[in-house]
Protein backbone atom coordinates (compact mmCIF):
# COMPACT_ATOMS: atom_id res chain seq x y z
CA UNK A 1 0.00 0.00 0.00
CA UNK A 2 1.71 3.16 -1.25
CA UNK A 3 -0.57 5.97 -0.10
CA UNK A 4 -0.19 7.44 3.37
CA UNK A 5 -3.02 6.97 5.87
CA UNK A 6 -3.72 9.45 8.65
CA UNK A 7 -5.66 8.19 11.67
CA UNK A 8 -7.63 10.74 13.69
CA UNK A 9 -8.59 9.56 17.18
CA UNK A 10 -6.53 8.18 20.04
CA UNK A 11 -9.11 5.81 21.45
CA UNK A 12 -8.95 2.03 21.22
CA UNK A 13 -9.88 1.84 17.53
CA UNK A 14 -7.55 4.61 16.36
CA UNK A 15 -4.62 3.33 18.38
CA UNK A 16 -5.15 -0.26 17.24
CA UNK A 17 -5.59 0.68 13.58
CA UNK A 18 -2.47 2.83 13.53
CA UNK A 19 -0.36 0.13 15.16
CA UNK A 20 -1.65 -2.67 12.92
CA UNK A 21 -1.25 -0.69 9.69
CA UNK A 22 2.27 0.39 10.65
CA UNK A 23 3.19 -3.20 11.52
CA UNK A 24 1.91 -4.27 8.09
CA UNK A 25 4.22 -1.79 6.37
CA UNK A 26 1.74 0.99 5.56
CA UNK A 27 2.73 4.65 5.87
CA UNK A 28 0.76 5.81 8.89
CA UNK A 29 0.33 9.27 10.35
CA UNK A 30 -0.95 9.36 13.91
CA UNK A 31 -3.08 8.55 15.68
CA UNK A 32 -3.79 12.27 15.86
CA UNK A 33 -5.50 13.87 18.82
CA UNK A 34 -8.15 16.57 19.14
CA UNK A 35 -7.22 19.69 17.18
CA UNK A 36 -4.41 18.02 15.22
CA UNK A 37 -4.82 18.14 11.44
CA UNK A 38 -3.36 15.56 9.05
CA UNK A 39 -0.58 16.77 6.73
CA UNK A 40 -1.52 17.95 3.27
CA UNK A 41 0.08 14.89 1.61
CA UNK A 42 -2.14 12.36 3.43
CA UNK A 43 -4.01 10.34 0.80
CA UNK A 44 -6.56 8.88 3.21
CA UNK A 45 -7.85 10.20 6.52
CA UNK A 46 -9.70 7.76 8.78
CA UNK A 47 -11.81 9.22 11.57
CA UNK A 48 -11.64 6.73 14.43
CA UNK A 49 -13.93 8.76 16.69
CA UNK A 50 -17.28 8.22 18.35
CA UNK A 51 -20.39 8.31 16.15
CA UNK A 52 -21.50 11.58 17.72
CA UNK A 53 -18.17 13.23 16.81
CA UNK A 54 -17.88 12.09 13.18
CA UNK A 55 -19.70 14.99 11.54
CA UNK A 56 -17.84 17.69 13.46
CA UNK A 57 -14.49 15.99 12.93
CA UNK A 58 -15.15 15.64 9.20
CA UNK A 59 -15.73 19.40 8.88
CA UNK A 60 -12.20 20.06 10.18
CA UNK A 61 -10.49 17.99 7.46
CA UNK A 62 -9.47 20.08 4.43
CA UNK A 63 -10.55 18.94 0.98
CA UNK A 64 -8.19 16.60 -0.84
CA UNK A 65 -7.76 13.23 0.85
CA UNK A 66 -10.28 10.43 0.80
CA UNK A 67 -12.17 10.59 4.10
CA UNK A 68 -13.42 7.60 6.07
CA UNK A 69 -14.95 6.58 9.36
CA UNK A 70 -15.04 3.24 11.20
CA UNK A 71 -18.59 3.15 12.56
CA UNK A 72 -20.79 0.12 11.98
CA UNK A 73 -24.07 1.96 11.49
CA UNK A 74 -23.38 5.70 11.14
CA UNK A 75 -24.23 6.87 7.59
CA UNK A 76 -21.57 7.95 5.16
CA UNK A 77 -23.38 11.29 4.76
CA UNK A 78 -21.83 12.39 8.07
CA UNK A 79 -18.57 12.79 6.15
CA UNK A 80 -20.06 15.51 3.97
CA UNK A 81 -20.34 15.90 0.21
CA UNK A 82 -16.96 14.43 -0.66
CA UNK A 83 -15.39 11.20 -1.86
CA UNK A 84 -15.47 8.95 1.18
CA UNK A 85 -15.76 5.41 2.49
CA UNK A 86 -16.58 3.46 5.63
CA UNK A 87 -14.43 0.62 6.92
CA UNK A 88 -15.81 -1.26 9.91
CA UNK A 89 -13.72 -4.06 11.45
CA UNK A 90 -16.07 -6.85 12.48
CA UNK A 91 -14.37 -7.71 15.76
CA UNK A 92 -13.98 -6.40 19.29
CA UNK A 93 -11.16 -3.85 19.28
CA UNK A 94 -9.57 -3.98 22.71
CA UNK A 95 -6.45 -1.89 22.22
CA UNK A 96 -3.04 -1.75 20.61
CA UNK A 97 -2.64 -5.54 20.68
CA UNK A 98 -5.82 -6.19 18.65
CA UNK A 99 -5.26 -8.74 15.86
CA UNK A 100 -7.16 -7.74 12.72
CA UNK A 101 -5.87 -10.55 10.50
CA UNK A 102 -8.55 -13.12 9.76
CA UNK A 103 -11.44 -10.95 10.95
CA UNK A 104 -14.16 -9.55 8.72
CA UNK A 105 -14.36 -5.99 7.48
CA UNK A 106 -17.38 -4.32 5.89
CA UNK A 107 -16.66 -1.55 3.39
CA UNK A 108 -18.91 0.92 1.58
CA UNK A 109 -18.12 4.12 -0.29
CA UNK A 110 -19.33 6.97 -2.44
CA UNK A 111 -17.27 5.94 -5.48
CA UNK A 112 -15.44 2.91 -6.86
CA UNK A 113 -12.12 4.61 -6.00
CA UNK A 114 -13.21 5.12 -2.41
CA UNK A 115 -14.41 1.53 -2.05
CA UNK A 116 -11.14 0.27 -3.54
CA UNK A 117 -9.15 2.31 -1.00
CA UNK A 118 -11.15 0.84 1.87
CA UNK A 119 -10.66 -2.67 0.52
CA UNK A 120 -6.89 -2.12 0.17
CA UNK A 121 -6.65 -1.07 3.81
CA UNK A 122 -8.65 -4.13 4.88
CA UNK A 123 -6.42 -6.43 2.82
CA UNK A 124 -3.25 -4.84 4.24
CA UNK A 125 -4.61 -5.73 7.68
CA UNK A 126 -5.28 -9.30 6.52
CA UNK A 127 -9.05 -8.94 6.85
CA UNK A 128 -11.79 -10.59 4.83
CA UNK A 129 -13.85 -7.97 3.00
CA UNK A 130 -17.58 -7.67 2.39
CA UNK A 131 -19.51 -4.70 1.03
CA UNK A 132 -22.86 -3.34 2.16
CA UNK A 133 -25.03 -0.52 0.88
CA UNK A 134 -25.22 2.55 3.08
CA UNK A 135 -28.98 2.10 3.55
CA UNK A 136 -28.37 -1.43 4.86
CA UNK A 137 -25.77 -0.56 7.47
CA UNK A 138 -28.22 -0.44 10.39
CA UNK A 139 -29.46 -3.96 9.57
CA UNK A 140 -25.89 -5.18 9.23
CA UNK A 141 -25.06 -3.70 12.64
CA UNK A 142 -28.19 -5.27 14.15
CA UNK A 143 -27.02 -8.68 12.93
CA UNK A 144 -23.57 -8.09 14.40
CA UNK A 145 -25.05 -7.02 17.74
CA UNK A 146 -27.28 -10.08 17.80
CA UNK A 147 -24.28 -12.33 17.11
CA UNK A 148 -22.09 -10.80 19.81
CA UNK A 149 -23.86 -8.56 22.35
CA UNK A 150 -27.07 -10.58 22.53
CA UNK A 151 -25.11 -13.82 22.77
CA UNK A 152 -23.28 -12.43 25.79
CA UNK A 153 -26.61 -11.41 27.33
CA UNK A 154 -27.96 -14.91 26.78
CA UNK A 155 -24.90 -16.49 28.35
CA UNK A 156 -25.28 -14.07 31.25
CA UNK A 157 -28.77 -15.39 31.95
CA UNK A 158 -27.55 -18.99 31.72
CA UNK A 159 -24.74 -18.04 34.10
CA UNK A 160 -27.30 -16.61 36.53
CA UNK A 161 -29.39 -19.80 36.47
CA UNK A 162 -26.30 -21.91 37.11
CA UNK A 163 -25.26 -19.62 39.97
CA UNK A 164 -28.65 -20.21 41.59
CA UNK A 165 -27.67 -23.89 41.67
CA UNK A 166 -24.14 -23.06 42.93
CA UNK A 167 -22.65 -24.35 39.67
CA UNK A 168 -19.71 -22.43 38.21
CA UNK A 169 -20.29 -20.89 34.78
CA UNK A 170 -17.00 -22.42 33.61
CA UNK A 171 -18.77 -25.75 33.20
CA UNK A 172 -20.84 -24.15 30.43
CA UNK A 173 -17.82 -22.83 28.53
CA UNK A 174 -16.95 -26.01 26.55
CA UNK A 175 -20.62 -26.38 25.59
CA UNK A 176 -20.80 -22.77 24.36
CA UNK A 177 -17.47 -22.96 22.52
CA UNK A 178 -18.48 -26.22 20.86
CA UNK A 179 -21.79 -24.74 19.72
CA UNK A 180 -20.11 -21.63 18.31
CA UNK A 181 -17.38 -23.65 16.56
CA UNK A 182 -19.98 -25.95 15.01
CA UNK A 183 -22.04 -22.96 13.84
CA UNK A 184 -18.93 -21.36 12.33
CA UNK A 185 -18.10 -24.54 10.41
CA UNK A 186 -21.54 -25.67 9.31
CA UNK A 187 -24.12 -22.90 9.80
CA UNK A 188 -27.06 -22.87 12.19
CA UNK A 189 -29.30 -25.41 10.45
CA UNK A 190 -26.69 -28.18 10.69
CA UNK A 191 -25.16 -27.14 14.03
CA UNK A 192 -28.40 -27.09 16.04
CA UNK A 193 -28.67 -29.75 18.75
CA UNK A 194 -30.90 -30.29 21.77
CA UNK A 195 -34.39 -31.48 22.64
CA UNK A 196 -36.30 -29.18 20.26
CA UNK A 197 -34.54 -30.41 17.13
CA UNK A 198 -34.94 -33.99 18.42
CA UNK A 199 -38.69 -33.44 18.80
CA UNK A 200 -38.54 -34.18 22.54
CA UNK A 201 -41.53 -32.06 23.57
CA UNK A 202 -41.74 -33.63 27.03
CA UNK A 203 -38.25 -32.42 27.93
CA UNK A 204 -38.88 -28.98 26.44
CA UNK A 205 -42.04 -28.58 28.53
CA UNK A 206 -40.20 -29.73 31.64
CA UNK A 207 -37.57 -27.06 31.02
CA UNK A 208 -40.24 -24.41 30.48
CA UNK A 209 -41.96 -25.27 33.74
CA UNK A 210 -38.66 -25.01 35.60
CA UNK A 211 -38.10 -21.52 34.14
CA UNK A 212 -41.67 -20.50 35.01
CA UNK A 213 -41.17 -21.66 38.59
CA UNK A 214 -37.63 -20.49 39.33
CA UNK A 215 -37.04 -17.55 36.96
CA UNK A 216 -40.42 -16.34 35.68
CA UNK A 217 -38.94 -13.06 34.45
CA UNK A 218 -37.13 -15.09 31.78
CA UNK A 219 -40.25 -16.84 30.48
CA UNK A 220 -41.07 -14.36 27.67
CA UNK A 221 -37.49 -14.61 26.36
CA UNK A 222 -37.56 -18.40 26.73
CA UNK A 223 -40.80 -18.71 24.73
CA UNK A 224 -39.55 -16.47 21.91
CA UNK A 225 -36.25 -18.33 21.66
CA UNK A 226 -37.99 -21.71 21.80
CA UNK A 227 -40.31 -20.73 18.96
CA UNK A 228 -37.45 -19.45 16.80
CA UNK A 229 -35.55 -22.66 17.60
CA UNK A 230 -38.53 -24.72 16.36
CA UNK A 231 -38.37 -22.81 13.07
CA UNK A 232 -34.64 -23.47 12.85
CA UNK A 233 -35.18 -27.10 13.82
CA UNK A 234 -37.46 -27.60 10.81
CA UNK A 235 -34.69 -26.27 8.56
CA UNK A 236 -32.15 -28.40 10.45
CA UNK A 237 -34.11 -31.61 9.90
CA UNK A 238 -34.45 -30.80 6.21
CA UNK A 239 -30.70 -30.15 5.94
CA UNK A 240 -29.83 -33.40 7.70
CA UNK A 241 -32.21 -35.42 5.53
CA UNK A 242 -30.76 -33.86 2.40
CA UNK A 243 -27.25 -34.83 3.53
CA UNK A 244 -28.15 -38.54 3.87
CA UNK A 245 -28.15 -40.44 0.54
CA UNK A 246 -31.40 -42.21 -0.27
CA UNK A 247 -31.31 -45.95 0.52
CA UNK A 248 -31.55 -48.09 -2.58
CA UNK A 249 -34.25 -50.74 -2.56
CA UNK A 250 -32.81 -54.24 -2.92
CA UNK A 251 -33.17 -55.70 -6.36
Amino acid sequence: MQESVAIVGRGRVGTALAAALAAAGARVIGPLGRGELPPADAAVVILAVSDSAIEAAARTIPAGPLLAHCSASAPISLLGAREAFIIHPLLSVTGIDTVFAGAGSVVSGTSPRAVAAGERIAHVLGMRVATVRDEDRALYHAAASMASNFLTTLEGEAERLMASLTIDRGLLAPLVKGAVDSWARHGAAVALTGPIVRGDDVTVERQRQAIASRAPELLPMWDVLAERTRVLAAASRAAREAAVPATLDPA
